[in-house]
């Protein structure tokens, strides 16, 4: 008789969101049946989303599940394949590979991945040795997503850590800002809920009108871009009422005089013009931050995702600087936390296993570079893991050209079979983060977590750090590195040695807790502001010379289509994770005089194109976006839409960011067909 015992297991979410819940898996014949949060860690404190707690069991055990290795027998895309061994598919591999290599060099290989689990060993360690001691081309991942904002941040405050998000609940004013925090900073909620009770105001600034912003006590839908010119324009406002006091910054801020007579060019007569929101609103705005004591900010990747995306993040956070607003508790900036902890990631990723020097692609462009077949070195081998190209990048009908290319060889590595799955020519099974051990660290929270597998390995899948040692074995790497076990991988991930918590090994973590490496009570900027030789830098000579942003700037975009797409974050799917549970047409806000105007109905189907592709989509006609803009979530898999593309087939791969060189994927725009 089998065993029928359900048993509960910690566990930890990889998932590439800010929070890294801390999970309680339950485990029934040797199957995960049900997700749940646990009280582990006492940020997430037993709190999970929607799409954790729905999905997880279908995405380990579901219909998408890879079970074997495999082999392409159709036509690329058509999703036909035969089940092949382990022996076979490394040998595909590696002949695939050296193909290439002997035509054209090791850099005709190029890696395409991201951020899929966020876990340190499955997210880039022994994969990262192959690639570099392969001398493969390397990729630029941070410009895709959150490296615009990153590099923003640390222009303006260095490497200090942000203020702890428990601190917002001593707050008397938050401000969220390209943020959709009930689905990307969920736990922010907490904080933000007992600061309300103490009588704190929450501003919401998004041109989508969030769940949050439902019960803001001022919200303001900007016009998507132009956040930029409203914070240049409030800087400029604030030091004319006096509000900025500069004898008390003088010591602590680089470049203020410089920025704020930058900041005089934004008018504030104009923000109704160019942003969109009313005067009596910005009046409101102003009154509000010059009468907090204890303003705490986030400020999103939303704000990053267009041609103004690095000015205006830095413009925005200038204005807790500007205040005056650090120093004590509830005072701050959110949502930067990756520098607490401490990484060892030369240890782990072994860059030194790389012989000579090899370009570097932006991950923006890795369509472009596939498609250039006039390359001295054309990229040969595509070897794509933890990442789902073809429904996260944008221009999405690009990047199926490109991975269908007959001279181009796929490798896919995947837990499920994605989109992008469907033109590889080879497929490597990997293993769910519910089967293997790993540590994680967070981006939105400063919480250690280690968790070890709670079910077997499923089908013939494997770690995707055995996968790249049994590649390794079979290109005849001896290096020592590629003998390290994953407990060893581990240990060289982070030092914990001078960390603030009491374990010196990350083996000593206990799965059933979380380590802090950040007291809670943590000042902002006072780590940055106790050395003499720091400030806060407001204007950028490195950004100055290599992107000529010295300064935040606002630059108006053009286009011959009348509305403007913005994408983001789905509260059923973080990215395109679980997208392949959600088979349904994906809805696009469009506001209530643009659908009169067209004759468009609520719930109705419409059709969205532009000269990249087209999406079918069901109307929702609501004031949620401002006029001439429309709104459409990330991440949906091509067979959420009959014609067989996703919103990310409408967006621009070309345009990037002020600073970064990241994606501009809210500057595409779109006509729409009733």
């Amino acid at each position: 008789m089998l065993n029928t015992q359900k048993i509960d297991k910690p566990s930890v979410c990889p998932l590439d969101c800010p929070d890294a819940c801390s999970l309680t898996a339950t485990v029934e014949n040797g199957k995960l049946i049900k997700v749940k949060g646990s009280k582990a860690n006492p940020f997430t404190d037993g709190v999970v989303c929607g799409k954790v707690a729905k999905y997880y069991p279908d995405f380990v055990h579901g219909k998408h599940r890879i079970m074997t290795p495999l082999r392409r027998t159709g036509e690329k895309g058509s999703g036909e394949f035969e089940a092949i061994s382990w022996d076979d598919a490394l040998e595909l591999c590696y002949q695939g590979i050296q193909k290439g290599i002997e035509k054209y060099g090791s850099e005709s290989v190029m890696p395409l991945n991201y951020s899929g689990p966020h876990g340190q060993l499955a997210g880039g360690s022994m994969d990262r040795r192959f690639f570099y001691r392969l001398g493969a081309t390397q990729l630029d991942r941070p410009p895709l997503c959150a490296g615009v904002r990153s590099l923003a941040y640390t222009s303006l405050f260095g490497s200090t850590v942000a203020m702890p998000q428990e601190q917002a609940e001593y707050s008397d004013l938050i401000i969220l800002w390209g943020t959709n925090t009930t689905t990307s900073f969920l736990h922010l909620m907490k904080s933000i809920k007992k600061a309300r009770k103490r009588g704190a105001k929450v501003i919401v600034i998004d041109p989508k009108r969030t769940k949050v912003a439902k019960i803001a006590d001022l919200y303001l839908q900007i016009q998507p871009a132009t956040d930029a010119f409203f914070a240049l324009a409030m800087a400029a406002e604030l030091d004319s009422l006096g509000a900025i006091n500069h004898s008390a910054l003088k010591d602590k801020v680089d470049g203020l005089d410089t920025y704020l007579q930058h900041a005089k060019a934004y008018q504030k007569e104009k923000i109704p013009e160019i942003c969109g929101i009313e005067a009596e609103q910005v009046t409101q705005f102003i009154d509000l931050i010059q009468n907090s004591k204890r303003m705490s900010m986030l400020v999103g990747v939303g704000l990053e995702r267009s041609e103004n995306g690095g000015s205006a993040v830095r413009s925005a956070m200038a204005l807790s600087v500007l205040l005056g607003q650090f120093g004590q508790l509830g005072q701050g900036q959110m949502g930067y936390y990756s520098i607490a902890y401490p990484k060892t990631t030369d240890k782990l990723q072994r860059s030194d296993l790389l012989q000579k020097p090899t370009r570097k692609f932006n991950i923006v462009d890795a369509a472009d570079h596939i498609l250039d077949r006039q390359k001295a070195v054309p990229v040969k081998t595509v070897f794509i893991y933890n990442h789902n190209p073809v429904c996260v990048h944008p221009d999405q009908n690009k990047m199926i050209r490109a991975l269908s290319h007959k001279d181009v060889f796929v490798i896919g590595c995947e837990i499920n079979m994605t989109d992008s799955m469907k033109y590889a020519d080879v497929i490597l099974p990997a293993s769910s983060h519910f089967e293997i051990d790993d540590v994680y660290a967070a981006y939105g929270h400063n919480y250690l977590q280690r968790a070890e597998a709670v079910i077997d390995l499923v089908g013939e899948a494997l770690p995707n750090t055995e996968i790249f040692r049994r590649l390794a074995a079979r290109f005849g790497f001896n290096d020592a590195a590629f003998k390290d076990s994953d407990a060893d991988l581990m240990e060289q991930a982070l030092d914990l040695t001078e960390a603030t918590c009491k374990e010196n090994r990350v083996k000593d973590i206990s799965p059933q807790q979380a380590v802090s490496l950040v007291d809670k009570n943590y000042i902002w900027l006072s780590d940055l502001l106790a050395d003499q030789d720091k400030k806060v830098t407001l204007y950028s000579e490195a950004l100055q010379k290599d992107f000529d942003y010295g300064l935040p700037e606002y630059k108006s975009v053009e286009s011959d289509y009348p509305f403007r797409l913005i994408t983001a974050a789905a509260f059923e799917r973080s990215n395109s994770s679980f997208g392949g549970s959600i088979t349904s047409l994906q809805d696009v806000d469009i506001h209530t005089e643009d659908a009169k105007a067209l004759g468009i109905k609520n719930g109705q189907k419409v059709l969205l194109r532009n000269n990249k592709g087209e999406v079918i989509l069901i109307a929702k006609v609501s004031n949620d976006v401002p006029q001439g803009v429309v709104f459409s979530a990330k991440g949906a898999w091509c067979e959420s839409s009959p014609n067989g593309q996703s919103i990310n087939a409408l967006l621009d791969n070309t345009r990037k960011t002020d600073i970064g060189n990241g994606a501009a994927f809210y500057n595409s725009f779109v006509e729409i067909i009733a």
